[in-house]
C-alpha cells in the first residue's frame, strides 16, 4: 500500500532566468533564493470536448493550458522585484523605477513537506512573474503583519529535452524521497532537467537498503 500523508510544509524557494530556450538549447542563469515562502498554490488550465458522429460521442480532446500559482512570500527586495517583473533598478540609487515591463522567463524550485517527514523537489522550467499583490495597513495594537502574493504563469519549454526515448516539452520535474531512485545531492544548485538528472548507482541502492536494515534492526 503506498504512503499515506498530506502536504503540511514548503521551503526553499528558488529562481533562475531562463537564458535560452530553442530547439537548440535550453539554458538558465545562477540559481538564486526568492524570498522565505509560506504558501504556494497551484491551478492548471484544462479542458474536455466530444466530438460527435453518427449521433454519438466518439472522441474526446483535452486540452491542457498554463500553470497558474500564486506565491506567497516575504516581501522582496526591490532590487529582485525589479528582476523578476522586467521593471529597472538603479543600484546607484538603490531605486526601482516603474519602467514599462521586459518580458522575461524564469525557473523556479521548491520543496514540499509531507506529514510522514519526507519531501518532494520540484523544479518548474519556464514562466513568468507577474507584478506582485501587496497591502500595507496602518500599525495597531495587534500582531498582523502583510506578505507578497506573487502571480507565476508556467508554460512547457520550446526545448525539447529526452525522455523515456522521446523528444518532449516540459514543465516541471517532480522528485519524491519516498520513491528514492534519483541522486538528490545539489538538486537546486542549478537547475534540474531531464538531461542533469542521474539515478542512483546499485551500490548506492544497495546501501541505502542495508542501512535501513540496519535501522530497523536497531528499533526492534
Amino acid at each position: 500500500m503506498d504512503t499515506v500523508f498530506e502536504f503540511r510544509g514548503v521551503e526553499g524557494l528558488v529562481y533562475a532566468e531562463v537564458t535560452e530556450d530553442s530547439e537548440e538549447n535550453y539554458t538558465t542563469g545562477e540559481v538564486k533564493s526568492l524570498a522565505g515562502v509560506a504558501e504556494i498554490g497551484k491551478s492548471t488550465a484544462t479542458d474536455s470536448s466530444a466530438k460527435y458522429y453518427d449521433n454519438m460521442a466518439m472522441i474526446v480532446v483535452n486540452s491542457e493550458g498554463t500553470d497558474d500559482f500564486t506565491l506567497t512570500t516575504s516581501v522582496l527586495s526591490l532590487e529582485k522585484q525589479a528582476e523578476i517583473t522586467g521593471k529597472t533598478f538603479d543600484a546607484t540609487t538603490g531605486a526601482m523605477i516603474e519602467t514599462p515591463r521586459k518580458v522575461k522567463y524564469f525557473a523556479i524550485g521548491y520543496k514540499t513537506k509531507g506529514t510522514d517527514g519526507k519531501y518532494r523537489y520540484v523544479w518548474r522550467h519556464k514562466g513568468t512573474f507577474g507584478i506582485p499583490e501587496e497591502t500595507v495597513a496602518t500599525e495597531d495594537d495587534g500582531t498582523e503583519s502583510n506578505n507578497m502574493q506573487i502571480p507565476f504563469t508556467g508554460i512547457y519549454t520550446t526545448h525539447k529535452f529526452d525522455v523515456n526515448d522521446e523528444k518532449t516539452s516540459i514543465k516541471a520535474i517532480v522528485l519524491d524521497e519516498r520513491c528514492d531512485k534519483a541522486k538528490l545531492d545539489g538538486f537546486f544548485t542549478a537547475v534540474m532537467t531531464p538531461e542533469n538528472l542521474q539515478p542512483k548507482t546499485a551500490s548506492e541502492n544497495g546501501q541505502q537498503a542495508k542501512t535501513a536494515s540496519e535501522n530497523g534492526q536497531q528499533a526492534n
